[in-house]
C-alpha cells in the first residue's frame, strides 16, 4: 500500500504526519527530532536558500530576504499587501498583479516559497518512513477561496508532491478528535493559528463528520498578538532604530518568546537583543497588561463564531465540545474567550499545534485505504450562481452546502435570434448580481431560435478541494463551453466580512429590488410579445379589441416605469386577461395552418 502523508502548512509552523498501525503520529527532523518546521524560507546571497528553523534565526539579519508567513500571501493579487507588509518585504508586481517577492537578487511566488517548506516535510517524511513519498493531503484555512486553494496546490506540485485533497484545517482537527472521542453531538472548532482564525460548527453522527457551517477571518492570528506585543520593546528605542526592519523582525522573535512565557507565568519581559550595534531593550510585561493590549484582537473571533452558530441553526449552549487547535489557543484569555463565546472552556487534551496534522495524517490513511469507516463532508462557504435577466443572482449551489456537489439547472434564451449566451458566475448573498463577486464569465454559441426556445443546461461543480468547475450547453446543439474558476485575486477577510454583513443589512430592499427586477423582466416578455403578435395578426382582432388591448399596453408600460412590483404584476396580469380571447384565436389559426399543411403533406 502506498503511503500517503498528511500535511499541515501552516502560517508559523508546518508538520508531516502519516496513519499508523496505532493511530496517527507525526513525523520528525531526521537531524534534530524537532515535530514543527517553522514556515520559514531566507533567500541568501549567493543564491543558498535556508528552510525552517535556521531560516527563522536569519530573518533578524536578512529581513527582507527571509519570507515568514508566506501562507498569507497564497493566492492574494498585489493590491491586497498591506502597508506592514511592504516595510516588511520587498515586491515586484507580477503578471496580472499576482504577489511576488524580490529575494535573493530573484522574484519568487507565494506557492514558490510554500514548495521550500513542502519540499523539506517530503525529505523528513521520506527518512522516516524509508521510501519515496510523492502524493499528500495538504490542510487550508475554511475560508481560503478557489485562488488560495489551487495556490496550495500549486505549491504541492512544485515540491514535487501529488496534492490528492485539500481538507480545511478545522475539519481536519475534528477527525483527528472524533478518534478517540466518538460520542455523536455538536461540536465547535476554534483554531486560531499563526495568522488565520476559522471557526467551525460540526455534527458527529455515526462516524461522520459534517461541518455544518464555517466562518473565520484570514488575516488574524497569533503574528497579530506577536507584533502588538513587539510594539512594547520597540517604543523603547529612538524611532529611526525602532523602524529598520532587521530591528522589527527581532522584535517580533522576542515578542513571540514573551508571550509563549506569559501562558506559564504572570509576568515576564520582552528583550530585545542588538549586539552588532552595541544596543538592547527590555520591556517588563504582566500577563494582565498583555491581554489589555490584546483583547480587541482576540474579540474579532466573536462575530464570526456567532455568524457560525446562526448558520448552523444551534444555540451555544447545544455545543457539546470546544475543540482548541493553533498555538495561540495557549493565551489564557484566548481560552476565557471560548468560555465566554460557548459556555465551557476548550478541550486542549490534544496538542493544538499537533491536531491539525493528525487529522490530515487520517484523511491521508482514509485515502490510501487504511480506513474505510469514516467519512469526511466539508461545505461551501458562500453561494455560487449566475447572472440572470434583470440583473438577478440566481443561485445554483447555497452556502453551506456540503461538498463535493453538482448541481443543473435549464435556462433559456430572452431575445429573439440570440447567437450567444454570457454566462456571468457569481459568489455572495446578495440578490442582485452586481452586488455579489464576480469569479468568471464566458460565452456559450447557442443556435439563433425565438426567445424562450433554446435550452441551455448550466452544471455546477465544486469538487472535494472545493474549486468550482462550471459547463454550460446548448441542449439542442450538444455545444459545451467551461471553466474551472481560479480567481486573477484573493478574497480578503474585509470582503468576507462585508459580504455576509451586508446581505444581512440590505437583506429587504435586496428582496424589494429582487421583485421589482422581476416583475420588469416578466413585463418586457409579455409586452413584446403582444406588440409582436399585434404586428403580425391584427387581422384577427375583433372590434374594440386593438383599443382596450392598447390601454392594457399603455398600463403596464406606466407601471413599469414605476417602482411598485405589485402593481406592474396586477398590470401584467391584467394585461394577459386582456389579450387573452386574442391570443387564442392566434393559437386556434396557428393549429389550423399546421393541420393544413399535413394535410398537402399528406397528399
Amino acid at each position: 500500500m502506498e503511503r500517503i502523508v498528511g500535511i499541515d502548512l501552516g502560517t508559523t509552523n508546518s508538520l508531516v504526519a502519516v496513519l499508523g498501525e496505532d493511530g496517527p503520529r507525526v513525523l520528525a527532523e531526521p537531524e534534530t527530532g524537532a515535530r514543527l518546521l517553522p514556515s520559514a524560507v531566507a533567500f541568501l546571497p549567493g543564491g543558498e536558500v535556508v528552510v525552517g528553523r535556521r531560516a527563522r534565526e536569519l530573518a533578524p539579519d536578512h529581513p527582507f530576504d527571509t519570507i515568514l508567513s508566506v501562507k498569507r500571501f497564497m493566492g492574494l493579487g498585489f493590491e491586497h499587501v498591506s502597508d506592514e507588509d511592504r516595510r516588511r518585504y520587498r515586491f515586484a508586481e507580477g503578471r496580472e498583479g499576482v504577489v511576488r517577492f524580490v529575494v535573493g537578487g530573484r522574484e519568487v511566488t507565494p506557492p514558490e516559497v510554500s514548495a521550500y517548506v513542502l519540499r523539506e516535510l517530503k525529505r523528513w517524511a521520506e527518512h522516516a518512513l524509508g521510501r519515496p513519498v510523492t502524493k499528500a493531503v495538504v490542510t487550508v484555512p475554511a475560508y481560503f477561496n478557489d485562488s488560495q486553494r489551487q495556490a496550495s496546490k500549486d505549491a504541492g506540485r512544485l515540491a514535487g508532491l501529488e496534492v490528492l485533497r485539500l481538507v480545511n484545517e478545522p475539519t481536519a482537527a475534528a477527525l483527528a478528535y472524533g478518534l478517540d472521542k466518538g460520542e455523536e453531538g455538536t461540536i465547535a472548532v476554534y483554531d486560531l493559528g499563526g495568522g488565520t482564525f476559522d471557526i467551525s460548527i460540526l455534527k458527529l453522527r455515526g462516524g461522520i463528520f459534517e461541518v455544518l457551517a464555517t466562518n473565520g477571518d484570514t488575516r488574524l492570528g497569533g503574528d497579530d498578538l506577536d507584533a502588538r506585543l513587539a510594539e512594547v520593546v520597540l517604543a523603547e528605542l529612538p524611532p529611526e532604530l525602532a523602524a529598520r526592519p532587521s530591528v522589527r523582525a527581532r522584535a517580533r522573535a522576542a515578542a513571540e518568546r514573551a508571550k509563549q512565557e506569559l501562558s506559564a507565568v504572570e509576568r515576564t519581559e520582552v528583550a530585545l537583543e542588538l549586539p552588532e550595534i552595541g544596543r538592547q531593550a527590555r520591556a517588563p510585561i504582566g500577563r494582565e497588561e498583555f491581554e489589555r493590549l490584546i483583547r480587541d484582537i482576540v474579540a474579532r473571533t466573536v462575530t464570526p463564531c456567532r455568524q457560525a452558530l446562526k448558520d448552523a441553526g444551534v444555540e451555544a449552549r447545544d455545543v457539546r465540545e470546544v475543540v482548541a487547535v493553533g498555538g495561540s489557543t495557549r493565551v489564557p484569555l484566548v481560552r476565557r474567550q471560548i468560555d465566554e463565546i460557548f459556555g465551557r472552556p476548550p478541550l486542549v487534551d490534544i496538542d493544538p499545534d499537533e491536531v491539525v496534522a493528525l487529522g490530515a495524517g487520517i484523511q491521508a490513511g482514509i485515502l490510501s485505504g487504511g480506513r474505510r469507516d469514516m467519512l469526511l463532508l466539508d461545505v461551501v462557504p458562500l453561494s455560487l450562481g449566475i447572472e440572470t435577466m434583470g440583473g438577478v443572482f440566481t443561485r445554483l449551489i447555497d452556502r453551506n452546502t456540503t461538498i463535493p456537489a453538482s448541481v443543473k439547472e435549464t435556462f433559456t434564451t430572452a431575445v429573439d435570434s440570440q447567437t450567444s449566451v454570457d454566462i456571468h458566475v457569481l459568489q455572495g448573498e446578495r440578490e442582485l448580481a452586481a452586488d455579489n463577486r464576480s469569479l468568471a464569465r464566458f460565452k456559450i454559441p447557442v443556435t439563433p431560435l425565438p426567445a424562450g426556445v433554446p435550452r441551455l443546461e448550466v452544471t455546477f461543480l465544486v469538487d472535494a478541494n472545493g474549486i468550482l468547475s462550471v459547463t454550460a450547453a446548448d441542449m439542442r446543439t450538444g455545444l459545451e463551453r467551461s471553466v474551472e474558476v481560479k480567481p486573477s485575486y484573493g478574497l480578503t477577510e474585509d470582503q468576507l466580512e462585508r459580504m455576509l454583513e451586508e446581505s444581512i443589512d440590505h437583506a429587504e430592499d435586496d428582496v424589494r429590488q429582487r421583485q421589482l427586477r422581476e416583475a420588469r423582466v416578466e413585463a418586457d416578455v409579455i409586452l413584446a410579445a403582444t406588440r409582436q403578435s399585434l404586428a403580425a395578426h391584427g387581422s384577427l382582432l375583433v372590434p374594440g379589441e386593438a383599443d382596450e388591448i392598447g390601454a392594457a399596453v399603455a398600463a403596464l408600460e406606466a407601471a413599469r416605469a414605476g417602482e411598485d412590483y405589485v402593481r406592474i404584476r396586477d398590470t401584467v396580469e391584467a394585461l394577459s386577461r386582456t389579450s387573452e380571447p386574442f391570443a387564442r384565436r392566434i393559437m386556434d389559426e396557428s393549429l389550423r395552418e399546421a393541420l393544413a399543411s399535413r394535410r398537402l403533406e399528406e397528399l
